[in-house]
């Protein structure tokens, strides 16, 4: 039985130094419907049930927020050129969903004779949400728009090597930032540079290991708001049969620009994350369908209580390829 390459072992091969973008010409895609699970602990969730801020604990976090959730994720490309060495694509990226990264992206790939790919793209949605107008008000807390874009330049298997580079540019803007009105150094409108570094290390033929070293630094236009980051993260790829594997664990730490007037103090955060991706190709002997299933944590400490937080999301679903 022919099976197509799936979530892990379409990361294992991107760890070659030479492999074609596609295996045939033209179009190719895939499609997943999954339900789950979310909880999310954070004064910054902007769930109906958030609105007023738990006033009795010393600026801790609110009691989580927890409901359903139905994602449908996918994507679609088209694959051209003498050595099927262009390719255009639009939707999520199974190695981002592998390690936790959720996001609709637009792009164009193009692969040198080397092995190395050029990949540039844009994610209109990433920086676009909800968020609170005035978070520290203590009650009935309104929400306004935040919009922006994100840029991202991706340069995999440097000169034939198992090295790559993720860069991105993006703009942050909110809507009616009451508190930016009033105390200027809380404004949260932002332009902000993403870069990060990563090497595909084969343990064996099915097995692959992916650290990476990231930095981040946004520029908002209130000097509180304002951070650089830096980071370090592990992915873990395994690939048994129809069983595939990848376990990504992260940390990440900020330092803000200048002391926020709310609480006084310069604003620290240590962030850790976890998230675990599985499938199951050929679910039930059925052709190019596979049960997929993921599960993610995210924890933020804060030295400024207000800020912590505790994110958990699990799903299960069916994946189609076509």
């Amino acid at each position: 039985m022919n099976v197509k390459y799936s979530l892990v072992a379409l990361a294992l091969m991107s760890g070659s130094a030479w492999a074609q973008l596609a295996e045939t010409a033209g179009f190719a895609g895939e499609i997943s419907l999954s339900t789950g699970f979310y909880s999310v602990e954070s004064n910054l969730n902007t769930h109906d049930d958030n609105k007023n801020l738990n006033t009795t604990s010393s600026g801790a976090p609110n009691d989580s927020v927890s409901g359903g959730l139905l994602l449908p994720l996918g994507n679609l490309s088209y694959t051209f050129g003498e050595n099927l060495n262009q390719q255009f694509y639009m939707g999520t990226s199974r190695e981002d969903i592998a390690t936790g990264t959720l996001a609709f992206e637009m792009g164009y790939k193009y692969q040198l004779a080397s092995g190395m790919i050029i990949d540039a793209s844009i994610l209109p949605t990433i920086m676009s949400g909800e968020v609170w107008a005035d978070p520290y008000q203590a009650t009935n807390r309104q929400t306004t728009d935040e919009d922006g874009n994100a840029y991202r330049l991706k340069l995999e298997n440097i000169a034939g090597s198992k090295f790559s580079v993720d860069m991105a540019y993006a703009t942050k803007d909110v809507e009616n930032d009451v508190l930016g009105a009033t105390e200027p150094t809380l404004r949260r409108d932002a332009d902000a540079f993403y870069f990060k570094t990563d090497y595909k290390y084969m343990v064996d033929q099915t097995t692959m290991l992916k650290p990476r070293l990231s930095f981040i630094s946004s520029d908002a236009d209130g000097d509180a708001n304002s951070f650089k980051g830096y980071g370090v993260e592990l992915s873990y790829f395994k690939f048994l049969g129809r069983h595939q594997f990848a376990l990504t664990a992260g940390f990440d730490t900020r330092d803000y620009d200048a002391n926020n007037p709310v609480f006084n103090q310069t604003r620290e955060d240590d962030e850790m994350s976890l998230f675990a991706a599985y499938e199951y190709a050929n679910f039930m002997d059925w052709q190019d369908w596979s049960f997929i299933s993921f599960a993610g944590f995210n924890s933020s400490d804060s030295n400024i209580d207000f800020y912590d937080k505790n994110e958990l999301i699990m799903s299960v679903g069916m994946n189609y390829q076509f």
